[in-house]
């Protein structure tokens, strides 16, 4: 069935080699587009909960601006309509950065920003769902607001959302696709190409979903343990709280 992938294309390499190539870019703009993410939505978050309403103002401008536009959009806005608007050094520069570069930052820059107003939510929530005693033995120890934020709350709210970000994290991943409209020869867009040439879609769109698979499942796994390691002992659930009702009644139906 998947037996394509180890014929040899035009260009001398296996086709299987296609889907590695293109593997490797789904990663690298994945885990560059969240270093972006995590960094803008953390200080987004933060600007959100802030007392001075100018700067949460702002912040929930910068959120409903990024997260209400589609993400294809978007792409399309950082790639073609960006260099229009710069001065035109600026704009000619871009536009005669080399392939796959010239694909491979706006896509980044998109899901980057696209992907930060989601993790400031998630910070948000996370500021908010800590008790309001937090902030006030801050302030009572001498911390500045600053430094409450930075020795206090952002370590508990940080811990408190790592499974929410779980979900964004493998989100990432699978929004990489959309670079394949502006060019970027990833993961998708190197099946549609071994598709396009062999005309065994099954073969060319099964190997990727297999790749997608096992990058959701690493990437699940990872955040778990961090999350098993960095758990706030008083917020852990114990293993027979977490077990279903119809597990535990099963249970019980047996014992008795």
């Amino acid at each position: 069935m998947f037996d394509v992938l180890t014929e040899t294309a035009a260009d001398g390499r296996l086709y299987i080699q296609w889907l590695i190539s293109g593997l490797c870019w789904t990663l690298a703009l994945a885990v560059s587009a969240w270093g972006i993410a995590f960094i803008v939505g953390l200080v987004v978050g933060v600007g959100r909960t802030v007392s001075s309403r100018t700067i949460a103002a702002l912040s929930r401008l910068y959120v409903e601006l990024f997260r209400n536009i589609p993400v294809l959009v978007q792409m399309f806005l950082w790639y073609f309509v960006l260099p229009e608007l710069l001065p035109r050094t600026a704009g000619t520069w871009i536009k005669q950065l080399p392939q796959p570069w010239g694909s491979f930052f706006p896509a980044m820059i998109c899901l980057g920003l696209y992907t930060s107003s989601r993790v400031a939510e998630q910070v948000r929530a996370g500021i908010e769902a800590l008790p309001r005693g937090q902030s006030e033995a801050s302030a009572a120890l001498g911390l500045s607001r600053t430094q409450a934020y930075q020795f206090v709350v952002l370590p508990q709210a940080l811990r408190l959302i790592i499974p929410s970000l779980t979900s964004e994290v493998m989100g990432i991943y699978k929004n990489t696709s959309v670079a394949l409209t502006i060019g970027l020869l990833e993961l998708t867009a190197q099946s549609r190409q071994i598709s396009e040439a062999t005309f065994q879609t099954f073969a060319a769109f099964g190997g990727a979903t297999i790749m997608y698979l096992i990058l959701a499942v690493m990437a699940y796994r990872m955040m778990d343990l961090i999350d098993a390691r960095t758990r706030i002992p008083s917020t852990a659930v114990s293993a027979r709280k977490r077990l279903p009702m119809s597990f535990k009644a099963s249970r019980e139906g047996v014992q008795t």
